[in-house]
């Protein structure tokens, strides 16, 4: 299963704090907006982050698939669908099931100590 690039989705209290605490940290802004409250950011390793801002209640891991880890778009990845097909297969419940019968998607799944597992596909 192909399932992209990996992140660490933070919901935090307060964008700007956050932003400024992880580019101590070498990060820098790759993606989003303060206006639309979430930024992504990547670190000279390519490990990324995203900061939400009043969008999630928990800190989530997070899969993109058809993103590699710099970002870029990759054609061979497994569409959110098959990965829930999979999944469903496997006996995992899944939280929060993909809407639509092709192109951008999302699910969620919870692992066994309660920590969310998100896919999100961009396209």
């Amino acid at each position: 299963m192909k399932t992209g690039a990996f992140s660490v989705s933070l919901a935090v209290q307060d964008l700007a704090r956050s932003r400024a605490f992880y580019e101590v940290l070498g990060f820098e802004v790759t993606g989003g907006s303060d206006d639309e409250d979430y930024l992504i950011l990547r670190n000279p390793e390519g490990h990324l982050i995203g900061l939400f801002q009043g969008m999630f209640d928990a800190n989530i891991l997070t899969f993109n698939p058809g993103l590699a880890q710099d970002t870029s778009e990759v054609d061979d990845f497994t569409d959110v669908r098959e990965i829930e097909r999979r999944l469903r297969d496997a006996g995992v419940e899944i939280a929060v099931p993909v809407e639509g019968d092709e192109g951008p998607g999302h699910l969620v799944v919870t692992d066994p100590d309660g920590n969310q597992v998100m896919f999100d596909q961009f396209r």
